[in-house]
C-alpha cells in the first residue's frame, strides 16, 4: 500500500517490493546489457539485490552516507567509502547504479562522477524506485517521479530505532 500526502509517501512492503520489480522490467525493456551491478549502501542495497538475483549478475556494494542527524531525517556531509566491496575482479565494463531514490542528487552525482572517471567502465547507467522533483541529478531509470519531493517512509525504517531488548519484547520471548 503507497499512502501519499503530498509531504510524507508512507510506503508497504509489498508495494516496496512491487516498485522494485517495476524498476527490473523497466531496465530489462530498455534493451540495454550490463556486465554488473553496484548498489549503494544502504538504501540501494534491497533494490540492488532483487537486481542481482533477477539478472543474474554479480552485485558490488559502495557504502554512502549523509543522512544521519534526527533519526536520518536532515542531510548532512557526503560520506563516500573509499572501496568498493565486490566478489572477485574489479567493477569494470557495462555497470548498472542502483540507489532507492534520487532525493537531492548529491549522493548520485558524486557517485557517478567518481564512477566516470574509472577507466575500467565502459558504460554507466543509474536506477532508482523514485526521483523526487527537488533532485538535481536524473537518473536513466526511474519507477515514479515525485513532483511534490514528500518525505518517503520506506518499510524498513521500523528497524531504525529499535534495539535488540526492544525487538525482544516485540517478539515476546
Amino acid at each position: 500500500m503507497l499512502t501519499d500526502d503530498g509531504k510524507h509517501l508512507y510506503v508497504s512492503w509489498d508495494a516496496y517490493h512491487r516498485l522494485i520489480e517495476k524498476l527490473a522490467i523497466q531496465v530489462w525493456e530498455s534493451g540495454w546489457a550490463f556486465d554488473q551491478i553496484l548498489c549503494l549502501a544502504r538504501g540501494g542495497m534491497r533494490p540492488g539485490d532483487v537486481l542481482s538475483r533477477v539478472f543474474d549478475k554479480p552485485l558490488a556494494i559502495m557504502s554512502t552516507s549523509s543522512y544521519r542527524a534526527e533519526a536520518g531525517t536532515i542531510q548532512g556531509r557526503l560520506d563516500l567509502a573509499r572501496y568498493i566491496t565486490m566478489p572477485q575482479g574489479e567493477l569494470a565494463g557495462r555497470v548498472l547504479l542502483v540507489d532507492d531514490l534520487a532525493d537531492s542528487g548529491v549522493t548520485l552525482r558524486a557517485v557517478v562522477e567518481r564512477l566516470r572517471a574509472m577507466p575500467s567502465i565502459s558504460e554507466l547507467r543509474s536506477a532508482v524506485i523514485w526521483t523526487k522533483a527537488v533532485s538535481s541529478y536524473e537518473p536513466d531509470y526511474t519507477v515514479e517521479r515525485l513532483p511534490t519531493s514528500p518525505w518517503i517512509h520506506q518499510p524498513f525504517e521500523e528497524y531504525d530505532g529499535l534495539r535488540p531488548d526492544t525487538l525482544l519484547q516485540r517478539m515476546g520471548t
